[in-house]
């Protein structure tokens, strides 16, 4: 009992240390386990979200519409336990300029189901539900009115299925009918469409840099009222794929084993089968047209006939009338009347001959008669040159049926290809490897400041030790003293550090969610497993430290326990050596040199945990001026217009007139963009068939006028690069990159995610779905968005070529023509505000899809949520210096009170004593800040490296003011922890100190 009342006696005579140690661990287990905590809350509601709504597994695409017999192939599928066939129609509407929105049907069959928010889900024809982004923009609301227009091309399938009919008319092939929604429409709901969870209120609406959509909106309206009986897509659920986490590697697996099956014989059958069913509907319409233009001549032909046989008629009856009044004149001329009478009563015989030619008489003697029979004959041959034109065409057509049927592609995607979710993960994946990197730290700063603390606990319970073991008592249970002291405040610290790491951490990482996405039903879980692992991590860390100390101690005989530690021999430093600085010091410099080299554990110690903690604010200041350059040097150094203006094909003529017209433009390039694809190629014929996957990339595809490929380096700065060490990259001479004909360039931000470089060879989609295998003859340098430049030329070689027809739907007609530069680079005269109102102002000409002000961007880019982390690890760390300078100062006076004792003796008043302690420590936080600022630096990168985020790259920027900023705050830190050493010297007892054995 006795001893458990002095180990208690000696714990709370150890207080101080106890909460040193207690802190550490409060931090540590805080930063491992809050991080983590708030990336799998979000990580876990979202997953809820998403199979509550049935988020499709697997979406179908085809370049020729999906039929009722894909949909049926696609069920037999071995692990698909839902397919649901989906209609959409893209359609036009006029908001302070066109905009665009997807009609979406709502599935019948649970996959895909938007989330009310507000208002009801649409029942009738002509009622939709809105996203709030939508209603934001619009400033409508429930009940309002809107009427829209399909677009000429509003679906691949319905472009891709027609064909050219004998008359010259497009029709759709056999009885599949492109889907088609109302126009006249009423919104009654407010919903969240689960493939994108952007938050349109709050930091995401800045973020348009990372902004996949194809269309402005979309609006989601029920089966009534749409009609046609070929889809855009089918969604298929898999089965057991609910039951894993939608971010876990198992979900992948399980979802790619149905994708490898879909992959297979199952795509390489239905689009071989899609295409008979096409070439079958236009032989068809070849046979149909045939059959009604044969029915058509025949009737004309009788008409003719009937028509000639009725003007014969009438020429035969004035012949005969001709011919009877001939021969009754000549038997009046004869000798006897009764012959004349016998001739008149009977009509003479002609011969066919005399026949014909008193016909060819008649009929030239009479205008009428010529020109009636002028008109049949014209007729006739008309009839005949229309017999001989459609058999030359019905012919052609049968023969160029074949060519005129592209050949249909497949494309399976699973939820990686679904941008909102993609950035939600990359999001989410980035922190948590922030989140994993630097509890490290806090655990090796932990460990140290643990055996520093526990040493010098055990060391000046030297002679009691001995005591105890002189009266019988094992090393161990006298080490348990210590052991369970260090478990205490370990476990008391790692406690906190658990509420800390699971409420509050997490609570504040996810208002900042909150503000990028919207994610209904977000709570805060515990996880017994993790935060039981947590502790222990600093548990075995702290106690293996304490272990070592009280081995340190207690292999020595009781009684060199008993007797004082012999004080440490007397060595010359190296600075004596150097006799011109050593013999130009003073007195007390020189003690102070002495005293911080020769006790080598407390330098290493003291300089180690000061070094940790200033590198890790520098790096946690690192990632943000990273962050917080990537705006203005996207849009201010690489890109050097002021202006990119994008258009509709049919409206890029008058997009052009309209800026012309304006007189702010100083220059221009005409390009051409669109929304593509890049993806690492598979084997080198770049139809893998599988966009979306882990191994791609969404890019703008910018192509340029082969005769202006030498301007392009006018708008974007050109400027090779290769990859580097620790998150640097080698940036090659400014304009010592050229456009050619050889291949493409592609942007720094897309190739680092892809691991691609110069001479690689990729798999390009262009914005029609059309995939080319591509080389790529340069990396540019590039940090925001995914840009990949091609020459005119060279387009036309990856996507005009045969192959690459037989892959495109029938909308894209650049096979023969030329590119349609639907968008403008422009530089522009005036401020940036002058030029961002300009921008605002195209956007709301009809002609104009998007206008973007380089200026606008260049400001308003904004990373939020990078920012939050940050300040969160940079105030975390900051709370670990205060600690570890507390801990070192305190271990530091405990370690020399007859020291202190003495020189007060001696006659030192407080503030010297205060100075002659202060100034080691203040020199061995310097020491340790030297260290720690490149060692944040090094970190900083690694780290840096480590975010790969889509359409960004983060080239390390560390501002000079960082590491004034990390050196000021720990030398603050310094100071502060004086305020509380101070009064520890001030009531140190020269007697009683001196009494003391050390």
């Amino acid at each position: 009992m006795a001893f458990v009342k002095d180990m208690l006696r000696m714990w709370a005579h150890s207080w101080k240390r106890f909460i040193s140690i207690a802190m550490i661990t409060l931090l540590g287990v805080a930063v491992l386990t809050g991080i983590y905590a708030g990336c799998r809350d979000a990580f876990r509601s979202t997953d809820r979200f998403f199979d509550a709504q049935g988020l499709h597994d697997v979406q179908v695409l085809s370049t020729a519409g999906l039929s009722n017999g894909d949909i049926a192939a696609l069920r037999k599928v071995n692990g698909v336990a839902k397919v649901q066939a989906e209609r959409s129609q893209e359609v036009t509407f006029d908001l302070d300029g066109r905009k665009s929105a997807t009609m979406q049907e709502i599935g019948t069959n649970g996959i895909d189901q938007p989330y009310l928010q507000e208002g009801r889900m649409p029942k009738k024809a002509g009622e939709i539900a809105v996203t709030r982004k939508f209603i934001r923009d619009s400033g409508k609301r429930i009940g309002s009115r809107l009427t829209v227009t399909p677009e000429s091309a509003s679906s691949d399938t319905s472009d891709t299925n027609d064909t050219n009919g004998a008359d010259g008319t497009n029709e759709t092939n056999g009885t599949d009918e492109a889907p088609s929604f109302p126009t006249k429409l009423t919104i009654v709901g407010v919903v969240l469409d689960p493939q994108n969870l952007s938050n349109p209120d709050g930091y995401s609406a800045m973020t348009s840099f990372r902004s996949t959509a194809t269309t402005d909106y979309t609006f989601f309206a029920p089966s009534d009222g749409v009609t046609g009986t070929l889809y855009t897509s089918a969604t298929l659920l898999v089965k057991g794929a609910a039951a894993e986490s939608t971010f876990d590697e198992s979900y992948e697996n399980t979802v790619k084993q149905v994708t490898d099956r879909i992959d297979g014989t199952v795509k390489t059958d239905r689009q071989k089968a899609r295409r008979q069913e096409l070439l079958d509907a236009g032989n068809r319409k070849i046979v149909d047209a045939r059959a009604e233009a044969d029915k058509k001549f025949a009737d004309a032909q009788s008409q003719i006939d009937a028509n000639r046989q009725q003007f014969n008629q009438q020429v035969d009856q004035i012949v005969s009338m001709q011919a009877g009044a001939a021969a009754a004149g000549a038997a009046a001329n004869g000798a006897n009347a009764g012959a004349a009478a016998a001739a008149g009563a009977t009509t003479p015989q002609l011969d066919e001959t005399t026949r014909e030619t008193m016909r060819e008489t008649i009929i030239a003697a009479s205008p009428e008669l010529t020109q009636a029979k002028q008109q049949l004959d014209q007729a006739q041959s008309q009839l005949n040159e229309q017999k001989a034109s459609t058999e030359h065409t019905l012919k052609t057509k049968e023969n160029e049926l074949k060519t005129s049927i592209p050949q249909v592609r497949w494309y399976v995607q699973d939820r990686q290809s679904l941008g909102g979710f993609s950035a939600l993960k990359s999001d989410l994946d980035s922190i948590q490897s922030l989140g994993n990197a630097f509890p490290i730290v806090f655990l090796l700063v932990a460990v140290m400041m643990s055996l520093t603390a526990m040493a010098r606990m055990v060391e000046e319970d030297r002679s009691l030790i001995g005591t105890y073991v002189g009266l019988g008592y094992g090393r161990l249970a006298v080490a348990s003293r210590y052991l369970l002291f260090a478990l205490l405040a370990c476990l008391v610290g790692g406690g906190l550090g658990l509420i800390a790491g699971f409420l509050g951490i997490p609570a504040f990482l996810l208002v900042v969610l909150q503000g990028m996405y919207v994610m209904p039903g977000l709570r805060l879980e515990y996880d017994w497993l993790y935060g039981s692992l947590g502790i222990a991590l600093f548990v075995v860390g702290v106690l293996a430290a304490t272990i070592y100390a009280c081995v340190q101690e207690m292999r020595q005989t009781p009684a060199s326990l008993l007797r004082p530690k012999a004080p440490r021999a007397g060595s010359r430093i190296l600075l004596e050596r150097i006799k011109p600085v050593w013999n130009r010091m003073g007195f007390l410099s020189k003690v102070t040199a002495r005293n911080i080299f020769r006790f080598k554990s407390r330098l290493i110690m003291t300089v180690g945990g000061v070094a940790g903690c200033t590198a890790l604010i520098v790096c946690g200041l690192a990632i943000n001026d990273t962050v917080a350059d990537l705006g203005i040097k996207q849009y201010r150094d690489i890109y050097q217009y002021d202006l990119m203006v994008v258009s509709d094909d049919s409206d890029a003529s008058a997009m052009r007139t309209k800026v012309a017209s304006d007189g702010r433009v100083t220059s221009s390039l005409d390009v051409r963009i669109e929304s593509g694809d890049l993806a690492i190629s598979g084997g080198g014929d770049g139809d893998s068939g599988k966009a979306g996957s882990s191994g791609s990339e969404s890019i703008q595809l910018v192509a340029v006028p082969e005769k202006h490929l030498s301007d392009l380096g006018e708008m974007v700065t050109l400027q090779p690069v290769s990859s580097g060490m620790l998150g640097t990259s080698g940036v090659g001479k400014t304009g010592s990159l050229k456009l050619d004909d050889d291949g493409v360039i592609v942007a720094q931000s897309a190739a680092s995610a892809l691991g691609v470089k110069a001479g690689s060879k990729v798999r390009l989609t262009n914005g029609d779905g059309v995939q080319a295998t591509a080389k790529v003859s340069a990396v540019n340098r590039n940090l925001i968005g995914s840009d990949v430049y091609v020459s005119e030329t060279y387009y036309a070689k990856l996507f005009d070529s045969k192959d690459a027809k037989n892959t495109k739907n029938s909308k894209s007609s650049k096979d023969s023509e030329a590119l349609t530069w639907n968008a403008m680079l422009a530089k522009l005269s005036g401020s940036d505000a002058s030029q961002t109102d300009y921008a605002e102002s195209l956007e709301e000409d009809s002609s104009v899809m998007k206008a973007v002000s380089c200026a606008h961007m260049a400001d308003s880019f904004k990373f939020d949520l990078m920012g939050a982390v940050v300040a969160l690890i940079v105030a975390l760390a900051g709370g670990l210096a205060l600690v570890v300078l507390f801990t070192l100062a305190n271990t530091n006076v405990s370690e020399r009170v007859r020291e202190m004792a003495t020189l007060k003796v001696l006659g030192f008043f407080d503030r010297e004593v205060h100075h002659y302690v202060n100034r080691e420590m203040m020199i061995l936080t310097v020491m340790g800040v030297i260290l720690g600022l490149p060692l944040g630096r090094l970190v900083g990168g690694m780290l840096t490296m480590a975010l790969n985020m889509p359409s960004l790259y983060f080239e390390v920027e560390v501002k000079p003011l960082s590491y004034v900023i990390a050196a000021v705050a720990t030398m603050a830190f310094a100071l502060l922890v004086q305020l509380f050493v101070n009064p520890v010297l001030d009531r140190i007892d020269p007697i009683s100190s001196l009494k003391s054995v050390e």
